[in-house]
């Protein structure tokens, strides 16, 4: 199975956004691509963009199988619904679609250590997996600390950190950024000698997402 794993810092970092990116241009480069959310809390919209970004290849529930209710970290969700995940059975249906499509983008849930099920978190989903890990970030002060917290526990989990994408947000860098906001970037690639991606949004991600991540 060709393809990344991408994970946040946090929820809300931009994961979606980036995964979609990637997705559609690996799709304009002509690939048979998708993109993955197979665990979702809350509600559905970003398994319905990963849709749309894979060319509706697959339905909404081969993209995500899994889905609760309660917006909260799945273990709490599935506990609300009185339900566990089958996480084997979930990755042998993400492993059949790797076969199927490539490359292919699994997007996880909330941040790196999210808990999915008792003793089971985002980390031992993604080792399971065995997929390169791709660290999406948003661009404000404290995410020097998160972005370097998260991939020291990728690397001890034995995977490999493909890369950091520092979401510039809509519009790209600002004339109003800070001197935090400007220099986290170029800091990020002097600390973890890893390639660090700056995006804002549109045509512009997609194209640069394609050229970092093959």
């Amino acid at each position: 199975m060709h393809g990344y794993f991408i994970t946040g810092t946090d929820t809300g970092v931009g994961k979606t956004w980036f995964t979609c990116a990637l997705v559609r241009a690996w799709r304009a480069a002509g690939h048979d691509a998708v993109g993955l959310k197979p665990i979702a809390t809350g509600d559905r919209n970003d398994a319905v963009l990963l849709r749309e970004a894979s060319g509706n290849r697959l339905t909404l529930d081969e993209i995500n199988p899994l889905h609760f209710r309660e917006p909260a970290a799945p273990l709490a969700a599935a506990q609300a619904e009185n339900r566990t995940i089958d996480f084997a059975a979930l990755n042998r249906a993400i492993l059949d679609h790797g076969a199927r499509y490539s490359p292919i983008a699994v997007e996880g849930v909330g941040g790196w250590r999210v808990p999915l099920g008792p003793g089971y978190d985002v980390r031992e989903w993604a080792r399971d997996l065995a997929l390169p890990v791709v660290v999406v970030a948003v661009n404000r002060l404290g995410m020097i600390n998160h972005t370097l917290l998260t991939v020291e526990s990728i690397r001890a989990a034995g995977l490999t950190c493909a890369g950091i994408v520092v979401n510039n947000g809509p519009g790209g860098k600002s004339p109003d950024f800070d001197f935090a906001r400007r220099g986290n970037a170029a800091l990020l690639r002097g600390l973890l000698a890893l390639p660090v991606l700056e995006l804002g949004d549109g045509v512009e991600a997609a194209g640069e997402a394609a050229a970092w991540f093959r």
